[in-house]
């Protein structure tokens, strides 16, 4: 009695921790981060409409653009003072509009950086009119990106080369379009004129061409380079199925994975290949960096803190080194990925040449089952237009894939609950010898040609697939912001309705830690339901732990996407009608009544000769 108290005094304050959590940690992050987006977007449309042209000021001067990367730093040092009015002339700095179907922004020509970038396609919320997705953001603020290319040189040069205060010059063009590229164009005062021609396609892929023309009297080696830089830590989902910060793909090396925390700790990482890219994702939208793929470069990923203790994480490229003599020239051509990560898009990319950048989306070890079921859950996507159906669709495809595994397998349960009387006459007549206890055990298996193995593996080899789906469904953005029916609008956002208001019946808002809506607990339901289709355990501590267990679930899962839960609850209300098809066609009774405290059988007794008594109290 007293082992059953602690049990169930753990498993409350387990429950309590994780709820805690919710509400003191996750709960403050959330509201965090959307004041954080609703602030954003309130302040650039106030900037925008008061100088469509001027940038909003850059908060110290330090927007991440700058780093060290060998063999000479990319900004040279300037006096505090100089900066300070650097840093107060940036808000008047001249900019160049980006306009097509999927983005609208503008490159700063200070520094020439990609500095504001918006998903016109994506909101912030699942309401109409939700303000758009930012994904660069000029004020150089907590949580977002900006990015530059340029050149640097060997370190014995002497010239004076652009860095993040530069301004350039439009040397072409007005606004930058998909039929309309851009040029920049900048001299130093040594005579090397540089010139950045950009383009951009109809999706999120800049192309940025390089050019070079040695107008000094001394030969000089330049080598191009691509940076991406964030200010500050991101809110993170914080799922081990789901990576967010920076990451690469490097050649014959592969993909590396890099959490923000390790960056911090580590400082650096670099990494040299020829074929791959490298960025910084987040769950939905990343900004990637596109080296020239049949040339060698150096990638690295650097995280510090800046003079506000802020960390700036960074991930840039250097190419080779390229010797001019006076009067020559040479170009440097890479591109710049910047948008969601859609997989129709990406793997367009993907195709025209840009090493496995596929990968950018998390599909995990499981990449030959999570790809397909994506395919399947796209198909009846397009063709049903509701998303949560075509959930429902793919999980009866799966059903019905795995039906003799699964066939096989609750066949092996129900001749196990054959022979559970005798089983339990056994351990009991031999429960102070245990050698004997399992000889007479595996005689018993002999007999009946019975392997209890046979049960686990086809639920073993089952798991990949489900948790494939639940992957796939968690970590691409084609369920963001997608209706199902009634109450759910957002199959990407938790069910909206609790059960301690009654699902809306009662005029007042509960804490998220207690939205338990409709579906959550409708899982839980199925799952409770289809653990008392058997026989409860014969240890009291296990059977308690099963009864506590579907409510356990439905408050962690209740937080999850409707759209997983939806799915959980469809796939355990399938399990039910399988496990009690195949219980009926073999003659084994479904304990479901009877563990509920009803008497009587619920199928046709061929093994349940004796069982409800023996087996129960088993």
């Amino acid at each position: 009695m007293n082992d059953q108290n602690n049990f169930l005094v753990a498993i409350i304050l387990s429950l309590a921790v994780l709820l805690g959590w919710q509400f003191f940690v996750t709960e403050p992050r959330l509201a965090e981060e959307r004041a954080r987006q609703l602030a954003a977007t309130g302040e650039l449309g106030e900037a925008a409409a008061a100088n469509p042209q001027a940038s909003p000021q850059n908060n110290g001067g330090d927007a991440g653009l700058s780093t060290d990367l060998a063999p000479q730093s990319l900004a040279a040092a300037t006096p505090q003072a100089a900066k300070a009015n650097i840093t107060k002339g940036f808000a008047n700095a001249p900019r160049i509009n980006i306009e097509t179907a999927q983005l609208s922004g503008s490159i700063a020509l200070m520094g020439a950086r990609f500095d504001d970038l918006i998903l016109k396609a994506y909101g912030a919320d699942a309401s109409d009119d939700a303000p758009r997705q930012i994904l660069l953001q000029r004020e150089g603020r907590d949580g977002h990106w900006q990015a530059r290319h340029g050149f640097v040189a060997a370190a014995d040069t002497n010239i004076s080369l652009p860095d993040e205060t530069t301004l350039w010059q439009l040397s072409r063009g007005n606004t930058l379009t998909p039929t309309s590229p851009v040029t920049l164009r900048h001299q130093t005062p040594e005579g090397l004129v540089l010139e950045q021609t950009i383009s951009v396609d109809d999706n999120f892929m800049f192309t940025v061409n390089q050019r070079a023309v040695n107008g000094s009297p001394q030969p000089i080696t330049l080598y191009p380079f691509g940076q991406i830089a964030r200010t500050g830590t991101p809110s993170l989902t914080d799922l081990f199925i789901l990576h967010e910060g920076p990451i690469g793909f490097f050649g014959e090396e592969g993909l590396t994975e890099v959490d923000y925390d390790d960056l911090l700790q580590d400082g650096a990482l670099k990494k040299t290949a020829t074929g791959g890219w490298l960025g910084i994702t987040d769950k939905y939208w990343a900004a990637a960096l596109i080296p020239p793929q049949d040339k060698a470069f150096t990638g690295r990923f650097t995280g510090r803190a800046n003079a506000q203790n802020i960390p700036v994480y960074r991930s840039d490229f250097l190419l080779a080194g390229q010797s001019l003599a006076p009067g020559q020239s040479f170009e440097s051509e890479s591109r710049f990925f910047a948008g969601a990560k859609r997989v129709d898009v990406i793997d367009a990319y993907a195709d025209d040449g840009v090493t496995r950048f596929d990968l950018l989306i998390d599909w995990g070890w499981f990449y030959f089952l999570t790809k397909p079921m994506f395919t399947a859950l796209a198909l009846f996507y397009n063709f049903f237009g509701n998303y949560g159906i075509a959930i429902l669709l793919v999980t009866v495809l799966i059903k019905l894939a795995f039906f003799p595994l699964a066939n096989r397998s609750y066949e092996t349960m129900a001749k196990m609950k054959k022979l559970q009387p005798r089983m339990v006459q056994i351990r009991e007549r031999y429960q102070d010898d245990r050698q004997q206890q399992q000889q007479e055990l595996m005689k018993i298996y002999r007999e009946e040609k019975l392997n209890p193995l046979a049960g686990c593996l086809p639920i073993l080899i089952q798991i990949p697939v489900f948790f494939s789906i639940y992957k796939v469904l968690f970590v691409t953005i084609d369920m963001r912001h997608q209706p199902f029916f009634g109450w759910i609008q957002d199959l990407s956002a938790p069910d909206p309705t609790s059960l301690f208001n009654l699902f809306g019946l009662l005029p007042y808002d509960v804490p998220s830690f207690l939205l338990i809506g409709i579906w959550p607990l409708l899982m839980g339901l199925t799952m409770y339901v289809q653990m008392q289709m058997n026989p409860p355990p014969p240890d009291p501590i296990q059977a308690r732990m099963f009864q506590i267990l579907p409510i356990f679930f439905t408050f962690i899962l209740a937080g999850f996407p409707a759209g997983l839960v939806i799915y959980w609850a469809w796939n355990n209300f399938l399990s039910l009608l399988q496990q009690g098809y195949i219980m009926r066609r073999h003659g084994v009774e479904i304990e479901l009544l009877s563990n509920l405290g009803f008497k009587g059988k619920t199928a046709q007794s061929g093994g349940g000769k004796g069982g409800d008594k023996d087996g129960t109290n088993g």
